[in-house]
Parts: structure tokens; C-alpha cells; sequence
């Protein structure tokens, strides 16, 4: 694909930051979105335009894409990259945060799509590409809320590609596994606060020692392997469909697909049983 206009969310940190200043490097005229614009500042000497964005907002939203078509027509490739990760049990987990993240990691994905498609469609091309995880495959202890939310993902995904296929849109979806920045150090103290006292504390200490393992030791990714799946994505000539991307996103997604659900269970007590409860 010729470079165009692209507009990735969740670009503060980590993948989408990545994201956003390897598409600017290969031509694309690059916007990024985030709530915390500060942390985007950086961007702009790569000639990256920061905006504010909040996913729960629909009037952030809409401004965001009407700024970006105001200034040229519409936007080619949509990065929806924007999420959080929600660890608890699901007994103590309030649901009222169960629906944030479903607000945050489906539906301002959804809306933000809504909100290009039609100009993507009267131009009869355009992309979306959606980050997921190997998550919206697979599943971990204490992770019901996260993990929902990235199967919603991948289901609404397959179902816009169809969809908007007649009009020249192609939809992808990037699975990144483990990825080392922040998020897991987030999700883990997230978690702990849930569910670090009572019933369920021993797992929350594991699981939030495999989180936190993910920033800075080198069991993760670099969030430039999901950036370099992004790029891809948006410059093939027929991009695919999914593009599992970082150490073992390929391996763990196989042997999920062959393994039948208690032999797929009895894994992952093996590999969270490494850490400390």
C-alpha cells in the first residue's frame, strides 16, 4: 500500500509509541491518540501530530477522526491499539470495571472504526488493523475480564473483515505475546489490588509476579516486534489476516489450537507455577 494517512490510539507508550514512529519513519503521515499527551510528546520530532484521545469519550473521538479528515479527507489505516489489562477474580472484580474494560478495549475500538469506515468506504479502500494478543486466543488464571474483552476483539474482527471486504477494507488483527513495557507492571498491581487479600491471594501473587515480569526482564518482547507486525499489516500488498508477533506469540498459539483444553490447562499451570506466590 502506497503511504498514506494513519492514526494509531494508545500511542503514549509501548506498542502504539513504537507503532506510530515506524510508520512515520516509512512515509505514512502518522496522527497518535492518548489520553496522556505528555508522554506523546517525544513523537513530534519524528513529525508524528498528537492528539488528545480518551476511548471512553465519544466526543474525544469523534474530533480526533474529524481533525485528521479535515485536514486530509479521511484516514487511511486505523490503528486501534488503545487497552488495558483487568486481572481479578471474577467473585471480587466490581462490574462496574468489568465494563470499563469492555468500554476501553471493545467498544472505543468499535466506535473509533465506526467513526473512519465511511470515509474509508466512499474511497473503496482504507485499513483496520486491530491489536489484540495471543490473550484473545488463550487464557490465564484471574484473567476473565482481559481475556473476554480480547476474544470479543478477535470475533468482531473476523466479522468486519467480511463485512467491509465489498468495499475495499481489509481488516488484521496483531496477537502480540508478552511485551515489555509498563502494561503487565500495571495489570499485575491492578490485580494484587483486587484480589491480593483473601481467597484467591496466592494466585494473585503468582500471576502478578508473571505480569510484572514482562517490564525489564527479558522473558518479553520488545513492543517493536508488534510495531514491525503493524507496519506490515499496513504496507502488504494482501495483508493477512492475523500476524502473531514476539517471542513465542507462534508456538503458544499452535499449541493451543492441538492441545485439548485440560492438557492446554495443565501448560499453564507449569509455566505460572515458576513464580513466587
Amino acid at each position: 500500500m502506497v503511504p498514506g494517512t494513519a492514526f494509531v490510539t494508545g500511542a503514549s507508550t509501548g506498542i502504539g509509541y513504537e507503532a506510530a514512529v515506524l510508520l512515520a519513519r516509512n512515509g505514512f503521515m502518522v496522527y497518535a491518540g492518548a489520553r496522556r499527551t505528555g508522554k506523546m510528546e517525544p513523537l513530534k520530532t519524528h513529525g508524528i501530530r498528537v492528539l488528545a484521545l480518551d476511548v471512553t469519550d465519544d466526543a474525544s473521538m469523534a474530533d480526533a477522526v474529524s481533525e485528521v479528515e479535515d485536514a486530509h479527507g479521511r484516514v487511511d489505516i486505523l490503528v486501534n491499539n488503545a487497552g488495558y489489562g483487568s486481572y481479578g477474580s471474577l467473585e471480587e472484580v466490581p462490574l462496574d470495571e468489568g465494563r470499563r474494560q469492555f468500554e476501553v478495549n471493545l467498544f472505543g475500538m468499535a466506535r473509533m472504526t465506526q467513526l473512519v469506515v465511511p470515509g474509508m468506504r466512499q474511497a473503496g479502500t482504507g485499513r483496520i488493523i486491530n491489536v489484540s494478543s495471543i490473550g484473545g486466543r488463550i487464557y490465564e488464571p484471574l484473567g476473565s475480564w482481559y481475556h473476554a474483552t480480547k476474544f470479543a476483539v478477535e470475533g468482531l474482527s473476523d466479522s468486519l473483515r467480511l463485512e467491509l471486504a465489498p468495499h475495499g477494507i481489509s481488516v488484521s488483527i496483531i496477537q502480540p505475546s508478552g511485551t515489555a513495557s509498563e502494561w503487565g507492571r500495571i495489570a499485575g498491581e491492578h490485580l494484587l489490588a483486587a484480589s491480593g487479600q483473601g481467597p484467591y491471594a496466592g494466585q494473585a501473587r503468582m500471576m502478578a509476579a508473571a505480569l510484572a515480569s514482562t517490564e525489564g526482564s527479558g522473558l518479553a518482547s520488545s513492543p517493536r516486534a508488534a510495531a514491525r507486525a503493524i507496519l506490515r499489516a499496513a504496507r502488504s500488498g494482501k495483508p493477512k489476516t492475523r500476524y502473531p508477533a514476539g517471542r513465542g506469540a507462534g508456538s503458544i498459539l499452535a499449541l493451543r489450537r492441538v492441545l485439548p483444553d485440560r492438557a492446554f490447562d495443565a501448560l499453564l499451570r507449569g509455566i505460572y507455577g515458576r513464580f513466587p506466590a
